[in-house]
Parts: structure tokens; sequence; C-alpha cells
């Protein structure tokens, strides 16, 4: 390849990171401000949305925003912030690349302010010259009413959404058998 050739296909990478990196941004904004029609300009018509706790589990893109249509029901004000994102490029597909993000969110949840411990594990496609999501998995380290939050951080059950009680989905290292195992399958199959 000639060093020309090299270079556009570095500058081409940074610009495709950097509209992946946008994309996740561009969710929190369309979430805060309940714009259904912003959702579906991001996800695949073939997307998945699931957590790994099973309180989201929607299949293609008519699904999902019926699920945030729901979901913005008995949501109040909400403000979701990512902290870190980290992308990984197909080798064999130049449309394709996985995420791991690393977020927060603050929420009015059934007219009760929550703070939200999150991570998304992402599947991302080029459609039609755009960055979507094709599958975003979303897990907790807690999920709690702020007046819980000083006594009941390190409480396994600190997913509390909707007045349920569930099990931390993370940190693995601290309550799963085989600890890490996401980050271990994510830096295998993204090397």
């Amino acid at each position: 390849m000639s060093s020309n050739a090299e270079m556009d296909a570095r500058i081409a990478r940074l610009e495709d990171r950097h509209a992946i990196e946008e994309l996740v941004v561009l969710y929190g904004f369309y979430v805060d401000e309940r714009d259904v029609d912003g959702l579906s300009e991001i996800f695949c018509r073939d997307a998945a949305l699931i957590s790994e706790d099973g309180t989201y589990a929607a299949e293609g893109l008519e699904n999902i925003l019926q699920t945030y249509r729901q979901r913005f029901t008995t949501l109040g004000p909400s403000y979701h912030y990512t902290h870190g994102h980290v992308v990984r490029f197909d080798p064999n597909d130049p449309d394709a690349a996985t995420g791991l993000v690393a977020a927060h969110a603050e929420v009015q949840s059934n007219e009760t302010a929550m703070q939200v411990g999150l991570r998304y594990k992402d599947a991302y496609r080029r459609v039609e010259g755009s960055w979507r999501f094709l599958k975003r998995t979303l897990s907790f380290m807690y999920y709690m009413p702020f007046s819980e939050m000083a006594s009941d951080l390190g409480d396994r059950n600190a997913v509390r959404m909707a007045g349920d009680q569930k099990p931390s989905d993370w940190p693995e290292a601290l309550y799963a058998s085989d600890g890490n195992a996401f980050l271990k399958e994510f830096h295998r199959t993204s090397a």
C-alpha cells in the first residue's frame, strides 16, 4: 500500500471512530429529549436492544421505539452522560465495529430521583454511509435512589428499577464465578 493510500485509510478509520463516538453521545441526547424520531435514525432496522437483567428485550426498530415510548411514560427528567468509549473495528468488514461504553445517568423514575451506573456493550453497522447501533446491551452496577447511595452502593441487589431489586450485573470480578468474562471475550474478539 502506498503511503498516500495508507494515510487515507488511517484518516478514514479516525473519521469512523469519531462518527461512532458521536452516535453514542446522540443516543443520550435523544433519550433525554424523548426524541423518538432521532432514536429511529441511530438504530438499524434489524437492531436489538437488550439488558443483561432482562428488563429490555426488543428486536427490530419498531419494537425498540415502542420500548422507549413505554419507558418514557414513567421516566421524568433524565441526564445520560458517557465517560469512556472503546471501539474495535472488524478486520474483515469495514462496515462493522463493536464498542464498550462506561456511563452514568441521573433519572427521575416513578417520581423518585435515581442514580444509575451502567455500561453499554454495542455492535455498530454502517448503513448507507452512517454508523448505527446494530445491538445495544445495557448492564447495571446500580440503579437506585440517591437517598440509598451512601448506605447501599456495595449491596449485591443494587439494581432497583421500578420497585424491583435485582443483582448488579458487574463488577464481574466480585459477583461472577468467571470474573471479567466479558472483558476477556471483548479483548479476544477485537484484537
